[in-house]
């Protein structure tokens, strides 16, 4: 793998073995299952992708707010790479749908408020796309395009419950990817005109 960056995953930082899962509170997808390959539909491969659906259960009751942040641990570098960051969210059981734009979102590793398509380098290991959601006993003030930084100083101490769901996603080398040619039968074709 190009990286190995798992003890500097939000998780990490914020949760812990008591806040995990805490009451009950999961994350689940109707796209994939806990270690599931990532339909390329949610990354850089399709040519309209969107970000996968989403849907937890109650958080505990004191719960005021809902973070979700996506991260790449594999990536290159010395941080994950930062797929979406999401707060806002109601204390509730819920979902976000295919697609669906949530109410805040902060800036990606590519510095864009919005779910950065996963686009491992070709050729390299699965890349495992970790889903973090958390619970936070109070609602955060952080206006919209904040950093990952920012948002994870303004969760600590806060946390109450966390879940997690994570997929896998890789891509084959560049020169082993079909292309308009692959079905061809080289040799049905007459290239002298005759």
């Amino acid at each position: 793998m190009a990286g190995n960056t798992r003890a500097q995953l939000a998780l990490a930082k914020l949760a812990t073995p008591e806040t995990m899962g805490k009451g009950g509170f999961r994350l689940s997808s109707a796209a994939f299952k806990q270690g599931e390959e990532l339909d390329p539909c949610f990354t850089a491969d399709e040519e309209d992708a969107v970000a996968p659906p989403l849907e937890w259960s109650a958080p505990p009751g004191e719960a005021a707010e809902l973070v979700l942040i996506v991260e790449d641990p594999d990536a290159p570098g010395d941080e994950p790479f930062c797929h979406w960051l999401v707060w806002g969210l109601a204390p509730q059981q819920g979902q976000l749908l295919e697609g669906e734009v949530p109410p805040r979102v902060g800036k990606n590793s590519f510095g864009n408020s919005e779910w950065a398509l996963p686009a491992p380098p070709h050729g390299d290991e699965a890349h495992e796309y970790v889903f973090q959601l958390f619970a936070l006993d109070v609602p955060l003030a952080l206006m919209p395009g904040a950093s990952r930084a920012e948002l994870i100083a303004a969760m600590e101490g806060h946390v109450i419950a966390s879940a997690m769901l994570s997929a896998n996603y890789t891509r084959a080398d560049a020169d082993e990817e079909e292309g308009e040619w692959d079905d061809v039968d080289i040799d049905s074709i007459d290239f002298d005109g005759n």
